[in-house]
This record gives C-alpha cells, sequence and structure tokens, in this order.
C-alpha cells in the first residue's frame, strides 16, 4: 500500500507542477502570440488608468469642446468658434501660425471629408493644401506651395495614445512655399471618433508642447454619434 500511495503522490506532485508551468506560459504569452495590434481610436490600455489633462501646477489647464477635455497651457489664450477649439500663444491674434485647433467631428464638417481621406498623403496637411503658412505669409495667405512632405515622427507605426487610452494617427508634414520659405504641420487624427488636434503652423519654440498638448487630450464625454 506504501508503494501505491507513494506513486500517487508523485503523479499528483507531477500533474501539479505541470499545471503551474502551463500557467506561467499562457501569463508570460499572453500579450503576443499572434493578437492583432492595437488599432488606432480603439483600444484602452489595461495596465494605465485614463489620466485627465495635465495639472494646473504643470503650468497647464483644463479646456473643453462638446465633451473634449485638453490641456491648455495657462499663458495661451483659448477661442471657441465655428465648432472649433483654438489655443493661441502668446503675441498671436489669430488661430493661425503657432496655433492648435481642437476640431470635433471634423472629417464630417469638412466640403472634402479632411483628414479622413488624406492624412496618408504628401498633401494631406490641408483641406485645401494651396496657401503657404510660414511665419511671414500666414496672415496674407497670398504665397503658394511648391511641394511637401511627410517626415516620420517618433513612434514607428505613427501612433500616439491620449489620456484616455486612445490611439489617434500622428502625422507631420515639412511644406515648402514658392517663395522658399518652409513650415511644419502637425496632425493628431482619431479616424472613428473623427477628432483632430492640429497644429495649423508649428512655431519651433513650442515643438515639445505641442506634443504634450495632444497627448492630454481624454474624449471620455464626447458624443461620436
Amino acid at each position: 500500500m506504501s508503494g501505491t500511495s507513494g506513486s500517487r503522490r508523485s503523479r499528483t506532485v507531477a500533474a501539479a507542477a505541470a499545471a503551474a508551468l502551463a500557467l506561467l506560459a499562457s501569463g508570460c504569452g499572453g500579450g503576443s502570440g499572434g493578437s492583432a495590434a492595437p488599432s488606432p481610436d480603439s483600444t484602452y490600455s489595461a495596465v494605465v488608468a485614463a489620466a485627465e489633462p495635465p495639472s494646473t501646477a504643470a503650468g497647464f489647464s483644463t479646456v473643453e469642446i462638446q465633451g473634449i477635455k485638453i490641456g491648455a497651457p495657462k499663458n495661451w489664450s483659448i477661442d471657441k468658434t465655428g465648432g472649433q477649439l483654438c489655443m493661441r500663444p502668446p503675441g498671436q491674434d489669430s488661430c493661425g501660425y503657432g496655433a492648435v485647433k481642437v476640431i470635433p467631428h471634423v472629417a464630417a464638417n469638412d466640403p472634402n471629408k479632411w483628414p479622413k481621406k488624406q492624412y496618408n498623403n504628401p498633401d494631406g496637411w490641408a483641406s485645401d493644401p494651396g496657401a503657404c503658412r510660414s511665419l511671414g505669409t500666414a496672415e496674407s495667405g497670398g504665397t503658394g506651395v511648391s511641394g511637401a512632405e511627410q517626415v516620420d515622427v517618433d513612434n514607428p507605426q505613427g501612433l500616439t495614445q491620449h489620456a484616455d487610452g486612445l490611439k489617434s494617427h500622428h502625422r507631420v508634414w515639412d511644406v515648402t512655399c514658392e517663395n522658399g520659405d518652409t513650415f511644419e504641420v502637425r496632425l493628431w487624427f482619431l479616424p472613428q471618433s473623427d477628432i483632430a488636434v492640429y497644429a495649423w503652423s508649428v512655431d519651433a519654440r513650442y515643438s515639445t508642447l505641442y506634443d504634450e498638448i495632444a497627448r492630454s487630450m481624454n474624449t471620455d464625454d464626447y458624443k461620436r454619434d
């Protein structure tokens, strides 16, 4: 009997060990193994809880349009016109050079359905990509464009994750004007939500700040229909 009991105990221990190893292997491999890559505008982080926009202690305040909350630099001016929110840096009187736009239902309200159909194109930086937006020409709008190219962003997939866990298509363009001027345009586009965060013409002094503003966006209270 003792030999039979010992044999049963050995088999039980071996089975338990095998089960534990299987469970460990499952836990380690659960994040890969052929699962689809996170898709833009639909994936929430399972590890990091959704965050609010940057705190006021960091020099930001929370602004809102149609349920979209986003961090705005405290010393920037805020406008809400035409269903859009505009953040203007100090010294800028219009929503143009250096400004950031937050545009709900962007493609639905654009006559060319921009940027839904254009964001992957070299000339996808604007619905009508014909006018130069450099510092010297932005106000007049009378100078044409001679070419544009889409440039790489930090994320190799071209994605940015926002405070609510959603991911947007992040695109950057370098645009050359007919007079030789150049300017940069940045776009963060959530296709399912149809929201754009748009740096109309980048002021290099705020290069890092644009990215911080975009990442802070939280759309939990936004009505997508």
